[in-house]
């Protein structure tokens, strides 16, 4: 196929993003990462968006999505459109109740259970920054049932910036918005750039970027014993939404919980996964036995 070349102006300002252009790269980001915009995001696009047209020297969006789709870099173009559009918002010991659930109730569980392999496996998917993967870990660690364990817990996210950023475990004031300063004094560092993660956790912690859409991406992680994927499944339309959570059932070893964020709900998704009710919250578990393979409708 030819080369697709792309002239454009050096001085203006980009046209407005029109409502055929904000349709056409709407359903080229829900192609690739399943992610689910309303007519409303005409405003968010535009915004978010006009900077590459700059930095691309294009003259329009329509030049833009046929950059995305037929140019050469278009692939990685389209990995800095998720970023730019997916907003984050997370900090250390967020939906504290539900992790409360995880310390009291379900450790101890695993404690008990996994016991004859004395391996622990979580998975952070959707991991921002790393806030909750560090969080878990610090959980775990004080939990002190897992002395002598191989315990891991993974991060993963979409944004490449987002898993570098993780990986670096430098956080500012933001981060500790519901933490005390003696949970800063324990688990961190302070130095010139901001809060550097103990070495200890850290190496608990392990990241990758991943679309939760790729099955063989998320084959990577292997089978873990309790998911967390917390305000992800708000972004993606129901056909995706069920694309995800069969990738995630089939990472749950039998027995194993997922956890959603409190106003997510697998009704009408999948039927692969038993109600759990606990004390504070309410997960899901991957049935041992016969239905442990369930699927989706």
């Amino acid at each position: 196929m030819s080369t697709v070349k792309y002239a454009g102006h050096s001085t203006g300002h980009p046209r407005r993003l029109h409502a055929g252009e904000f349709r056409q790269l709407r359903d080229l980001v829900n192609l690739h990462a399943g992610l689910q915009f309303g007519d409303d995001a005409i405003t968010l696009f535009e915004r978010r968006l006009a900077g590459r047209l700059t930095a691309l020297q294009l003259d329009g969006f329509d030049e833009y999505y046929k950059y995305l789709r037929f140019g050469r870099r278009g692939p990685s173009e389209l990995e800095e459109v998720i970023e730019r559009l997916v907003t984050t918002e997370t900090y250390f010991f967020r939906q504290e109740y539900q992790l409360r659930a995880f310390r009291d109730e379900l450790l101890p569980r695993f404690a008990k259970e996994l016991a004859h392999r004395r391996r622990l496996v979580v998975w952070s998917a959707g991991c921002c920054t790393g806030e909750e993967t560090y969080t878990l870990a610090i959980i775990v660690r004080q939990s002190g049932r897992f002395l002598g364990w191989d315990v891991r817990i993974i991060g993963s996210d979409i944004s490449k910036p987002n898993v570098a950023a993780a990986r670096r475990g430098v956080y500012r004031s933001s981060s500790f918005r519901v933490t005390s300063p003696e949970f800063r004094r324990a688990h961190f560092t302070e130095r010139g750039d901001g809060l550097h993660i103990d070495e200890d956790i850290r190496r608990m912690c392990h990241f990758g970027q991943m679309n939760l859409l790729d099955p063989d991406r998320t084959a990577i992680v292997g089978q873990v014993d309790a998911i967390f994927c917390r305000n992800v499944l708000i972004y993606f339309d129901v056909r995706s939404r069920r694309k995800v959570i069969q990738n995630l059932c089939d990472r749950l070893n039998p027995g194993g919980y997922l956890l959603l964020g409190h106003s997510e709900s697998l009704l009408n998704v999948t039927t692969a996964f038993e109600l759990v009710h606990l004390n504070e919250d309410l997960v899901y578990r991957r049935p041992v036995g016969p239905n442990a393979a369930g699927r989706h409708p």
